[in-house]
This record gives structure tokens, sequence and C-alpha cells, in this order.
């Protein structure tokens, strides 16, 4: 029995130290509370200590009352010692047994621990009980931050241009904000949504620039030695999509189920809009330093299409884009096609 009770000791220390360490690493709608040790599970181990106290302190006096009169009779040593081992034997058997009487159920305090660590509130019916669980297990509703780094090129479906002919490496960096809904608590469905920023370099190649005169753009060979070319266009980005989740059904208890909605083997499915910041020319070279943000007929809007494969927090997606990379008749039939793989938290 005085394990037992020990045992339970165990475990309010370590659910404590537990809570002590918990931490939440993103933004999530739904309520995130503590777990600590339940108030009756707490009360309950301080009455049992407190009577085990008592128990043990009121059979350690007898004994040591009976231990003086042993020693009064004057025995050799390996009498006396044979004789107090016996009797400490007989006081240890009646503390266990004062201990059994007072009906210390183990299983039962455990129990009502590991409600309290699901739900952290006592509960007094299994009414209660299942509504308490509805509410932790609520579909998933979030707002997730995620990085994307993505190998872009520009794809035409008709007779290649100027920059099709001399482009070189080209690039899309995104971050912001996704958000996602869950259908239903069981729901492998769901919405997904955001706000990104977005950055699109294009690097020509074969020593050439981007150049502009008399507002017209082209693509014109720099006079001396290259260090750095590049047409950087940044977008405000708006996803709209749908998320089909492949993660088992899991029981909550109280026949409630619950399907784990941002965790596991996904796979989505969106189209994209976005809306041009700014666009900034740098150059580079021999005698020569040039950033200019001025306008070089990059398309002030985007759309297309985006298709993700998703495992826990890394994603790899491809998407193309529906729309001219420029506007209007300059390269023309442009459209960028991006490969890339997306990190979450």
């Amino acid at each position: 029995m005085i394990k037992k009770f020990i045992i339970t000791g165990m475990l309010c220390l370590v659910a404590t130290s537990i809570n002590a360490q918990r931490k939440s690493l993103s933004l999530n709608l739904q309520s995130k509370e503590d777990t600590t040790v339940s108030p009756i599970v707490k009360e309950k181990v301080e009455e049992y200590a407190t009577r085990i106290n008592a128990i043990i302190q009121e059979e350690k006096k007898l004994m040591e009352s009976e231990l003086l009169v042993l020693q009064a009779k004057n025995l050799d040593k390996a009498d006396f010692d044979k004789q107090k081992a016996q009797i400490a034997d007989n006081y240890s058997q009646k503390i266990d047994e004062r201990i059994e009487t007072l009906g210390f159920d183990l299983d039962q305090v455990i129990q009502k621990q590991v409600r309290y660590s699901l739900l952290n509130s006592d509960v007094t019916s299994n009414e209660e009980l299942k509504e308490k669980i509805l509410k932790k297990f609520r579909p998933k509703k979030s707002f997730d931050g995620y990085v994307s780094y993505g190998i872009m090129t520009l794809t035409n479906d008709k007779a290649d241009n100027d920059l099709d002919k001399n482009l070189g490496y080209a690039n899309n960096l995104e971050f912001g904000f996704k958000f996602n809904y869950q259908f239903g608590r069981t729901s492998p469905w769901g919405l997904i949504s955001g706000l990104g920023f977005s950055w699109r370099t294009v690097r020509p190649d074969n020593n050439m620039v981007f150049t502009k005169q008399n507002g017209e753009v082209s693509l014109s060979k720099f006079e001396g030695s290259l260090d750095k070319a590049k047409l950087r266009t940044g977008y405000i980005m708006v996803p709209l999509g749908f998320q089909y989740n492949f993660s088992k059904l899991k029981n909550a208890g109280m026949d409630v189920q619950y399907r784990p909605y941002s965790d596991g083997f996904r796979v989505g499915a969106n189209m994209y809009g976005g809306i041009k910041m700014s666009t900034n020319n740098i150059v580079k070279g021999e005698d020569k330093n040039i950033r200019d943000r001025s306008n070089y007929q990059v398309n002030p809007f985007v759309y297309g299409a985006q298709f993700t494969v998703s495992y826990d927090n890394i994603s790899l997606f491809v998407k193309k884009d529906f729309s001219n990379f420029f506007k209007d008749s300059y390269f023309q039939n442009d459209k960028a096609l991006v490969f890339g793989v997306a990190l979450g938290w």
C-alpha cells in the first residue's frame, strides 16, 4: 500500500513537471490550456498522506515503547538484534494492514488525474465529460506561418522571344501565413487560404541586362564585365483552395472520434492571385551599379493554380501562372512555372 501511495505522489510530480515544460509553437485559433494536477486528486492524496502519517507516528511510538522494554532485559547482542528485527517486522505488517483499511484506490486516483490532464477540469458526470471532450476536439482552425523557395522557369507555348533565349537562373521566394479550416471534426476535407509575400527574380544570361528606352523594355548586351543582373518583382499573394488529409480517425473517448487535420500526409489544390508591390532592376558591373525601381512592364496582377503534397510541416509544390509574366506585348506568352519546397510552423 505504501508503494501505491509513493507512485501516486510521483504521478502528481510528473504531471506538474510536464506542465512547466510545455511550449506552444504556432498561433492556433483553438484555446490551449495548461495541464496541472487535479484539485480533487491533490486533495485526495494530501488527505491520505495525513492519515498515513498519523498511523505511522502512532505505531512508531508503540514500537519505541516495546523496544525500551526489550533493552531493559539486558539480552546479549545476537538475541537483542533478532528480537528487535521481529518487533520491527510486526509493526511494519500492522502499519500495512491499517493503511489497507483506508481504502486508497490508486487506479481511481490515476483515472481522475488522466481526465483532468485531458480536459483541465474535474467532471462529475459522463454528460459533462463528453461535453468537455467535444469542446476540446473541435474542427481545426488555425493560422500557420510558412516560408517557401522555388526554382522558376518561364514557359511559352509559341515562338521563343529574346528573354526565353537568354534566360538564366530564376527563383521565387515567399513567406506568409496559411489559414486552415477543417469542415468537420472527422472530415478529411478543409479550406486553405491565407496571405503571402512573394519575390520573383529573373536573371538574364549571356551578359544581357534589362534596359528601358522611351518607356520600352528590352534586353541589351552589357558592355564590359557583368557581376550581377536581375529583375526582382514583389507581390502580395492570396491563395484559396481545398486540402485532403489522409490521417486516420482517432478515438477521444465517450464515442467521440476526431481526425488530426494539420499532421500526417496531405494533398491540396488551390487557385491564387497577386497584386504587384514593386519591381527592382539590379545591375552591377564594370563602373556601373544600378538599382532602378521604375516600371519595367511586369504584369501588375498575377493568377494561377498550385498543387501541394505535404507531410507534417514539409510541403512540395508546383505552381503555374495563367497570366503572362510581362504585360502587353513585352516578352509575349511567357508564364511562370515554379517547383519548390515549403516549411511550416
